[in-house]
């Protein structure tokens, strides 16, 4: 099984595909085998690195408070540990607040960015619809279930992120995809953090917090794949 030492966990990554390395970061409360479908349409073009954060799937889940920045450190000494000086990457929800802060950290090595159902911070009302959201979603069944400890630390992480402050900084290029129905991040929050990081791209989806697994997957591969060229 394909496992790495990284910081204070074992993390568990699959890498499929050929061509540009591509990095897929993954949202609250899932790990990859949810993300099947995504991955192996993305190992068409790419060579897809793609994990399973602390505290979900195989990865190890220390039962200690959790940051985004924790788990963007655990993203960058995957990368690192598998040779991977540069990648596109791609996050998602909890993902997006991961490759945000990677991207700030490490700029050198995200060639792309692209940014899917996140923000920059969150709102008071947040926790409780995206814990409703997750509760209900057919893509949260995993062969691999989350401890709800677990599933907490991550949530607190998410919950108490904000780089609102430093998206001045970003100069890498990116595209940001949100549903404009999306009631776990606001569709507000992403024109907020599109207005924020210079010269990047926006779509729309008529959607919400998962439109790329609904009507408009299609749509939404499309757009990443024109974007990465």
């Amino acid at each position: 099984m394909p496992y790495v030492r990284v910081n204070d966990i074992q993390m568990y990554y699959e890498l499929q595909g050929e061509g540009e390395p591509l990095t897929l970061i993954v949202g609250l409360g899932t790990d990859i085998s949810e993300w099947d479908v995504i991955i192996r349409w993305l190992a068409n073009k790419y060579q897809v690195l793609a994990f399973d954060n602390r505290g979900a799937g195989r990865t190890d889940k220390p039962d200690i408070p959790y940051s985004i920045e924790m788990m963007a450190e655990d993203s960058a000494e995957l990368m690192q540990a598998l040779g991977m000086k540069q990648a596109h990457v791609l996050g998602i929800s909890m993902g997006g607040r991961v490759a945000l802060t990677l991207a700030l950290r490490y700029p050198e090595r995200v060639k792309k960015l692209v940014l899917v159902s996140t923000s920059a911070r969150i709102i008071k009302s947040w926790r409780r619809h995206f814990y409703g959201i997750l509760s209900g979603a057919p893509i949260f069944k995993s062969k691999y279930p989350q401890p709800h400890y677990a599933f907490m630390r991550q949530l607190q992480a998410s919950a108490t992120y904000n780089c609102t402050g430093k998206l001045h900084e970003l100069h890498i290029p990116t595209l940001i995809m949100h549903g404009k129905k999306d009631k776990s991040a606001p569709y507000a929050l992403a024109e907020e953090m599109h207005a924020g990081i210079e010269g990047s791209k926006m779509l729309t989806f008529a959607g919400g917090h998962i439109f790329f697994l609904m009507r408009e997957r299609q749509q939404f591969l499309d757009a990443s794949a024109e974007f990465l060229q």
